[in-house]
């Protein structure tokens, strides 16, 4: 991989480096196979790639010292002692991995003061990754070289393009698209939902679902921000890290930023 884009990286960025290159090529194990997947109590599906992927991850990340917070492990809230924690999805789009859809990737974020600092999020299947710094932009590494991405200029409603989850998406989401004048609705996988913005090709992702926790969102929350892009909650609140409760519970909303008043004014 090419030197990192930063002026100034970060000490922490080769461990994530390791860790999403390293949980990558197990992922891809699992999926060039035959596999199972089981449910977790929370009715969400879980596979050996989750397993694998996380096991990995925390042991190239030991090495930096930092407490890690994973959806795979169980939360014991030791991390609320610290200031700078990981916050790791090892398989973000377990139900695209399952379906096969190759929608799915690996999310690791470094948060420090309740706010992401550092944003890795990887696409498997096509071994894209997308990379943030806080006050230093945001890029992707595609095609043996880094691109720096910027969120679109849109700000005609009518003319936005909006994304959704393809499992998840509410009646009452759907609704709200279509009285805001949006027509190009898009279904799209994980955080590539929030990538996908971050690079210009979508304007907004919007969920009214309190069952979204931070390791959802973290490395995108970096990533979208520096793209030039928001992310808050769908009444504009504030999204902080490595708080007592886990999910973001009044949902959650991405735009270019451009648009962002506007829509949350419509929301409330």
């Amino acid at each position: 991989m090419h030197r990192i884009p930063f002026a100034e990286p970060l000490d922490e960025i080769g461990f994530a480096l390791d860790a999403v290159t390293e949980a990558s090529r197990a992922v891809m194990d699992v999926y060039s196979q035959e596999f199972t997947s089981d449910v977790k109590d929370d009715d969400s599906p879980i596979t050996e790639a989750d397993l694998q992927s996380n096991e990995i991850i925390k042991e190239a990340l030991s090495g930096s010292g930092i407490p890690v917070l994973s959806e795979e492990d169980r939360d014991d809230g030791q991390r609320l002692k610290h200031e700078k924690i990981w916050i790791v999805d090892p398989l973000d789009g377990t139900s695209d991995f399952v379906n096969r859809t190759g929608e799915f990737t690996i999310m690791v974020g470094l948060v420090e003061n309740k706010r992401p600092i550092l944003g890795l999020v990887c696409r498997p299947t096509n071994n894209t990754l997308f990379l943030a710094q806080k006050r230093s932009g945001a890029y992707m590494f595609e095609g043996n070289s880094w691109h720096r991405l910027a969120v679109s200029r849109t700000v005609d409603l009518k003319s936005c393009r909006a994304v959704g989850s393809r499992f998840h998406l509410t009646e009452q989401e759907k609704t709200f698209f279509k009285n805001l004048g949006i027509a190009s609705f898009e279904s799209r996988g994980s955080s590539l939902k929030v990538a996908e913005i971050a690079m210009g090709l979508a304007d907004l992702y919007m969920t009214t679902s309190n069952k979204i926790k931070q390791w959802d969102t973290c490395a995108s929350y970096c990533l979208i921000t520096e793209a030039g892009g928001r992310m808050t909650d769908t009444r504009g609140g504030e999204i902080l890290y490595n708080t007592d409760r886990l999910n973001h519970e009044n949902g959650l909303l991405v735009t270019n930023g451009l648009i962002h008043d506007h829509i949350v004014r419509r929301l409330s």
